[in-house]
């Protein structure tokens, strides 16, 4: 497994956290962060998937 993908995975962790936080107290700029590194931990899984099957081939 690439690293991008540990990493992206823990990002968009962290991205559901701040998301659940910033709604538990109201803070619109911490859900915006929140979603912020989801979608970029995402991509960074997407990116390591990529990578991995780069490396099957």
């Amino acid at each position: 497994m690439d690293k991008d993908r540990v990493i992206g995975s823990a990002k968009v962790v962290k991205g559901k956290a701040k998301v659940a936080i910033g709604k538990a107290i109201g803070d619109a700029k911490l859900q915006a962060e929140g979603e912020a590194d989801k979608v970029e931990g995402k991509a960074q899984n997407a990116v390591g998937g990529i990578k991995d099957t780069i490396r099957k081939d």
